[in-house]
This record gives structure tokens, sequence and C-alpha cells, in this order.
């Protein structure tokens, strides 16, 4: 069975990542099989840049295919921010939750209909043999004035899916990963992982 290690300490991300991945024959690692598992810098300008710096230094380290992602939420009125410092938006090593207030704090006084935001993920993957792959999803929604629901983790009590009215956080695992944009991207990695194991 071919092995696969998702580049990410993030159990969140974990999570979600494998309830996609699952449903494929091979066997996903995590930083929790392997000692001394390296923390990433992420230090790109861009989420391609971060994806695939984090996949490939894993990579180098433990010479097996590696998955890694790298996600922003790009809001219209903040000209774009947080985007690609979105899981440091208040500061290093903060919480989901100050990211949260800080946007709905900058946002305070921005009417509902310039609220608009867009969720991007880029997923790079790198093969045994070191070649790049790099797909991306997206979800288009905009930022409530308030957090709301109960699931999810980042930014998902404020992000609403338009066509839903309804954040992330009101949503199941299963019915974000059908909309959203990590659960997009997934769905186009999956399509280049099946090349690489007949057994997919």
């Amino acid at each position: 069975m071919t092995e696969l290690i998702l580049a990410t300490k993030n159990l969140d991300k974990i999570i979600e990542i494998k309830s996609v991945l699952d449903n494929l024959n091979f066997k996903v690692l995590t930083f929790r099989d392997f000692e001394n598992f390296p923390e990433t810098k992420e230090d790109k300008k861009t989420l391609e840049g971060n994806a695939e710096k984090k996949a490939r230094e894993i990579w180098k380290k433990f010479q097996i295919p590696a998955l890694a992602d790298d996600t922003g939420l790009f809001v219209d009125a903040l000209d774009g921010a947080p985007g690609v410092f979105s899981s440091r938006f208040a500061g290093e090593n903060v919480t989901y939750k100050q990211n949260r207030e800080k946007l709905l704090r900058l946002m305070k006084n921005i009417p509902l209909q310039k609220r608009d935001a867009i969720f991007r993920t880029i997923i790079v993957f790198i093969s045994q043999s070191g070649e790049k792959f790099s797909v991306k999803g997206e979800c288009k929604g905009y930022i409530g004035f308030e957090e709301k629901g109960k699931n999810g983790f980042g930014y998902d009590k404020i992000f609403y899916v338009k066509n839903l009215d309804k954040t992330f956080a009101e949503l199941t695992i299963t019915e974000k990963n059908k909309i959203s944009h990590r659960g997009i991207a997934l769905k186009n990695i999956n399509k280049i992982l099946k090349k690489f194991n007949k057994n997919f």
C-alpha cells in the first residue's frame, strides 16, 4: 500500500483531509507517526509557495510522498486581507478566536453588501520522485457580524456560504467538504493521486 504524509501538525486540517482521502487505498501518515517532524516556517508570499515549501520539506526528510495545503481568507473590504496571513492574522501563536475577533473588529462598520469574501486553498503533492503537482479550490461567501455555529475551525464561525446563508460552522464535516475550498481542492488532488497507485 502506498504511503502518503500529510505535511501539517494542524489536527483540524488532518481530520478534514483524511475524511476525503480515506476512501482511497493508501496509508495516510501524519506527524504522530514520526519523531522529529519538522515545523515549517510559512514565509512565502503566496499560498502555493507555502504549500510547496511544507510538502517538499517533509518529502526531503522522510523520502515519502507528501501532501500539504495552504489556505487563505480574502476579504474584499480589506483589500484581500488576511490572505496568506490568515492563520496568524492577530499575531504569532494566536487562537482561532483571536483571529476571528480581529477580523470582526476591523469590519464592524462595514455593511452586509460590502462584506464579500472568498476562501482559497492550494494543495501541493510531491511524488516519490520529487515531482510537484498543484491544485486549487475556492468558495465564495461573506463575513457575518457575529460568530454562529459549533463545528469547524478557523474562520468557519463567521464565514457564510452565499447560496446557503449558513456559516461553515453550521454544517457537518461531510456537508462542508462537498462545497468548501479545501473539499474542492481535495477532490481535484484525488484525480492526481489515483495515477500513482493502481489500487486507488
